[in-house]
């Protein structure tokens, strides 16, 4: 059941939603993927305190909250830029080109691969394998997937960053 210890990170009222969730599931360790996904879809990341309070209230340890955050890409432990583009680096991807792409969104805006411009503009992410090898090189761009990814279309949706 629910730890009457586990108090909020803030006042804000978005933690109010994802403490529904977790009473809706009983408080259950199975729920934690959909207390994180709504965590995530609250606040745009899913911070240390966050963590904690998610812990403590599922009753599981920290570190293993931590380590699904981590694994799953779709999980972020930053703020996140207003633009967001997560280029596959999968086989396919990567023998088509997804090198090339990250390379060249790293040249224009001066960020590496899991970072945002200083602006808070853009975020640069990866992800193993986005399943749609057929359409290789593959981006998904403010979460549109777009794939056969060209220069010249790269450039086009740069453009719009």
């Amino acid at each position: 059941m629910y730890n009457k210890k586990s108090v909020p990170p803030s006042d804000d009222r978005r933690w109010k939603f994802v403490q529904n969730i977790m009473k809706k599931y009983g408080y259950s360790r199975d729920s934690l993927i959909e207390v994180l996904h709504t965590v995530q879809e609250y606040f745009g990341y899913i911070d240390g305190d966050a963590i904690k309070f998610v812990a403590e209230s599922l009753k599981i340890p920290y570190s293993k909250v931590y380590g699904v955050v981590t694994f799953y890409h779709f999980f972020t432990l930053k703020p996140q830029g207003d633009h967001n583009c997560v280029v596959c680096t999968g086989t396919a991807c990567h023998i088509k080109g997804a090198g090339g792409i990250i390379s060249k969104i790293e040249k224009k805006f001066g960020i590496r691969e899991g970072e945002t411009t200083s602006d808070g503009k853009l975020s640069l992410l990866t992800a193993r394998c986005l399943g749609v090898c057929s359409m290789a090189p593959v981006i998904v761009a403010d979460g549109e997937m777009m794939g056969n990814i060209s220069e010249e279309k790269l450039d086009e949706i740069m453009n719009r960053w």
